[in-house]
């Protein structure tokens, strides 16, 4: 049996986009595949009880730091959690949100979702960028293992920090292919990405709004860095929702026409894996961890391209994408696999 500690110190409820929606599902698949090992969950005060399976073997631990004010919670990570673990006896500790305490007294691994802040650092702004690079270098560095979601951030990893990965891809909410069932294709294309500078929303927006006849366009997600840019472009066929329930969100997927996603980077791209599931027709941008996961299953088009995303567009409004083969390619990502890879990789780090 293994005492596993979970940093979820990161977690803002709606605020930090993918790697809640993985937190979330990897929990609970957790729960699902294991009632023997113990899992105790460190979180903040703007985290709920509900982010931790109901079950014996995992435990809450809340910590008097809200993860909103970063300095606070960095230092409460950095300096109150290895004490933490040492009271609670760990095997291992699991960061899956990219920092971890850089004196731990008990193996770590850290989950990598990407290296954004090494690829494009002028996405970042100038007072976070030398604490990204800090605590993920720090990170790297004390981990004994690391998690990566796709080949592409493994590379990554191996050229910035030369560490050696596993690569552990997400999964797909069985929801998802529960909805592939009950489709009713409305007018509307959907997009599901946080506004942030690299997910190309400007690029969408101008592309959109010179169109003649364009379908409707729905975009969702947390509002990020580029929201004050981006939002002036949406036109009156354009509705921003934001960070909307899990239970509307599946609605829209369910009668959207089609998927579109203009990201330039990524490092695994959950939404268009739920798209595919979903039974959507997706059109995304042909970039490595796109091309991952997708296969040949959908529409790639090249995101610095007005023209190509238009065409895009027009593809999806018009039905000309199939789903069938992107229905089985996105089979092959389950939380189920995810949580039992993870595990693995976790007892091995452990000893």
């Amino acid at each position: 049996m293994l005492r596993i500690g979970v940093n979820a110190l990161y977690l803002i409820p709606g605020g930090v986009g993918g790697t809640e929606i993985y937190l979330r599902n990897l929990l609970d698949a957790f729960a699902e595949i294991d009632s023997i090992n113990e899992y105790v969950v460190f979180t903040n005060r703007e985290t709920g009880s509900d982010v931790v399976p109901r079950r014996p073997n995992f435990t809450l631990a809340p910590a008097p730091v809200r993860a909103s004010f970063r300095p606070a919670r960095i230092l409460w990570e950095q300096f109150s959690l290895p004490f933490a673990a040492k009271r609670q006896r760990f095997d291992i500790l699991f960061n899956p949100g990219f920092t971890a305490p850089m004196f731990c007294g008990c193996p770590q691994v850290t989950v990598f979702h990407d290296l954004q802040h090494k690829r494009h650092p002028e996405y970042f702004r100038w007072f976070d960028l030398p604490f990204w690079n800090l605590l993920l270098w720090m990170s790297a560095r004390t981990s004994r293992g690391l998690i990566v979601v796709s080949e592409a951030t493994r590379a990554d990893l191996e050229r910035y920090y030369g560490r050696d990965a596993r690569v552990i891809h997400h999964g797909v909410e069985r929801r998802f292919f529960e909805i592939a069932e009950k489709r009713e294709p409305s007018d509307y294309l959907l997009c599901a990405s946080t506004s942030h500078p690299h997910k190309n929303l400007d690029r969408l927006l101008r592309a959109h709004a010179a169109m003649k006849n364009a379908p409707p366009l729905v975009l969702t997600g947390v509002r990020g860095f580029a929201a004050k840019q981006v939002e002036p472009l949406a036109g009156p066929n354009v509705r921003m929702l934001g960070w909307i329930p899990r239970d509307q969100l599946y609605e829209l997927f369910r009668c959207a026409r089609g998927f579109i996603y203009p990201s330039t980077f990524e490092g695994f791209g959950m939404p268009i894996s739920e798209a595919m599931a979903a039974g959507v027709p997706v059109g995304c941008s042909d970039i490595p961890p796109l091309r991952e996961i997708a296969g040949d299953t959908v529409h790639f088009f090249d995101p610095s391209s007005d023209d190509a995303i238009r065409d895009a567009i027009e593809r999806l409004a018009a039905g000309s994408i199939a789903t069938e083969s992107a229905r089985r390619r996105a089979s092959e990502f389950t939380w189920e696999n995810c949580a039992r890879e993870t595990l693995d990789y976790l007892s091995k780090s452990s000893s």
